[in-house]
């Protein structure tokens, strides 16, 4: 499949402005918990550009393959903490989000292990990777071949 856009090269202002949220919630996030944020949205959404990236980053960071395989299935496997649990939870209803939006019990999960600005910041980040996703798919970015 071939490249349709740079989009780097195509609107540099844009990915900036996009760069400089993706630094905010690099910067008021644990990298565990952003990491598996973002592998798992980019796994809901089937982004190879992104799982590429998100989970040589998070290997490069001490995270095991292990956790990384077992988001396909974070439900079923005993691998995350309550917090992380909350966190994916939050990214699988903010990446899917529904007709009724998220659950009411999702959030207060969330809340109870983030507090109110850390949930918020919470779903600034699923919303940075979920519009990456995008990008990235509908450009048909393509993952350097190792």
């Amino acid at each position: 499949m071939d490249q349709r856009s740079d989009m780097m090269k195509a609107i540099p202002a844009g990915i900036k402005a996009v760069y400089g949220v993706e630094m905010y919630v690099q910067g008021v996030l644990d990298h565990t918990v952003l990491h598996l944020i973002k592998v798992r949205a980019s796994l809901i959404n089937g982004c190879g550009f992104c799982i590429d990236m998100h989970t040589t980053d998070a290997l490069k960071e001490g995270e095991t393959t292990q956790r990384l395989f077992g988001l396909a299935a974070w439900r079923e496997v005993s691998f995350y903490d309550e917090t992380e649990r909350a966190a994916l939870a939050l990214t699988d209803a903010v990446t899917k989000l529904g007709e009724h939006g998220v659950p009411d019990d999702v959030w207060a999960d969330t809340v109870k292990h983030f507090g109110e600005e850390g949930a918020v910041n919470v779903v600034l980040a699923i919303g940075t990777i979920n519009l990456w996703n995008r990008l990235a798919i509908s450009t048909r970015a393509q993952p350097p071949v190792a």
